[in-house]
């Protein structure tokens, strides 16, 4: 653990660093920081690099909340830096730790490959011929249900926060599960049930706890966990009409039944 000299009196702020590159075990840097500053954690932690620690990796791009680069844990919660505001934390000691669930890069740079493999097994996209001159319209209530999943930034908090990951890593998470969902419920969509049925196991809807972590998580307020459960909906009907369509059907092993002979018919003469 090393300490960055700085001014004795304001906040704290407690990072933690790690090199997956080098050798060396995780540790804590401490940096001194002025009190009352109206900014974003994100802006301090820009200062805190510019400033006192140039070797200091985070990620960020927009800065206002849009495109979930810098989503991290800040005294224990997850939450997007460039949102959470250092007045609103109402602690002069600021732990600022990466995104759990995910492996580390570079101190608060965490390896997303395996987000965006899931994201994209599920196919997220609309399935839909448009074409010539009509437009695809959605009425308002069609609209309402999928409008939540729409606004997903991708930032992987819910992932940050959802307690299966820890346990079962190839649960495919809220992020691409409820995305999933968005598009099955578009009433332009006309894929097959193929991204449907792949989910219909432990690792994909049936994975899921639960818990609704990934919904207090959500900077966005979206309810992963609701998409979820529409998916299981899903599955569950779509269960039923195969059972049904093989009760309507015959038997793959059943052999065809000959057809009676005609009985010969005696005329009297």
């Amino acid at each position: 653990m090393s300490l960055k000299s700085g001014p004795t009196e304001g906040l704290q702020f407690e990072v933690f660093r790690y090199d997956a590159s080098r050798d060396e075990p995780p540790r804590i840097d401490r940096y001194d920081f002025p009190a009352g500053e109206n900014i974003s954690v994100l802006e301090a932690l820009l200062r805190i690099r510019d400033e006192q620690d140039p070797t200091l990796a985070f990620r960020y791009a927009c800065r206002g909340a849009v495109c979930g680069s810098c989503a991290m844990s800040i005294n224990g919660r997850l939450g997007l830096a460039c949102r959470v505001q250092l007045r609103h934390l109402h602690a002069r000691r600021i732990v600022i730790e990466p995104l759990p669930n995910f492996e580390v890069v570079k101190d608060l740079v965490v390896d997303m490959d395996p987000f965006w493999e899931k994201y994209e097994r599920v196919q997220p996209w609309l399935h839909a011929t448009i074409g010539g001159d009509k437009e695809s319209r959605m009425s308002d209530a069609q609209l309402s249900k999928i409008d939540q999943y729409v606004n997903c930034i991708l930032c992987g908090l819910c992932m940050g926060a959802c307690p299966v990951l820890a346990s079962n890593p190839a649960f495919t998470g809220p992020a691409a599960l409820s995305k999933l969902y968005r598009f099955l419920e578009d009433a332009r969509e006309d894929r097959s049930t193929e991204t449907l049925e792949a989910e219909d196991r432990h690792e994909g809807a049936w994975g899921c706890h639960t818990i609704t972590r990934c919904i207090a998580a959500c900077p966005k307020g979206v309810r992963p966990t609701d998409g979820i459960e529409g998916l299981r909906r899903k599955l569950i009907k779509h269960r039923l009409k195969k059972v049904a369509s093989l009760g309507r059907g015959p038997r793959p092993d059943a052999q065809p039944v000959p057809a009676e002979a005609p009985q010969r018919r005696e005329v009297p003469t």
